[in-house]
C-alpha cells in the first residue's frame, strides 16, 4: 500500500481569492434562484388559486422578486476563520 506507484505529488497552493470568487457566485446564484422561485410560486398563487389574472400574477411575483432582492442582497462579505484569508468584495 505504501509503495511508490511512478508518479510524484505536485502539492499547489491554493488560489483564495479565486476560491472566493467562486463561493460569492454560488452564495448569489443560490440566494436569487431561491428568491425567484419563491416568486413564481406567488404568481402562481395569485393567478391559479385567487384568480387574480396574469397581469396581478405577473405583477405580484415581480414586486416580491424585487423587494426581496433590495432586501436580501446587500451581504457580500466572506467571514474566515483566518485573518490572513478576509477578502472585502
Amino acid at each position: 500500500m505504501a509503495e511508490d506507484h511512478g508518479y510524484e505529488w505536485k502539492g499547489t497552493t491554493m488560489d483564495y481569492a479565486e476560491h472566493d470568487r467562486t463561493y460569492m457566485g454560488f452564495l448569489g446564484l443560490v440566494k436569487y434562484g431561491s428568491i425567484a422561485i419563491v416568486a413564481i410560486l406567488l404568481a402562481m398563487l395569485v393567478g391559479l388559486i385567487m384568480n387574480a389574472g396574469v397581469i396581478m400574477s405577473v405583477l405580484a411575483g415581480g414586486v416580491f422578486f424585487f423587494l426581496a432582492s433590495f432586501l436580501l442582497g446587500g451581504s457580500t462579505e466572506v467571514k474566515h476563520d483566518r485573518p490572513d484569508l478576509k477578502t472585502h468584495h
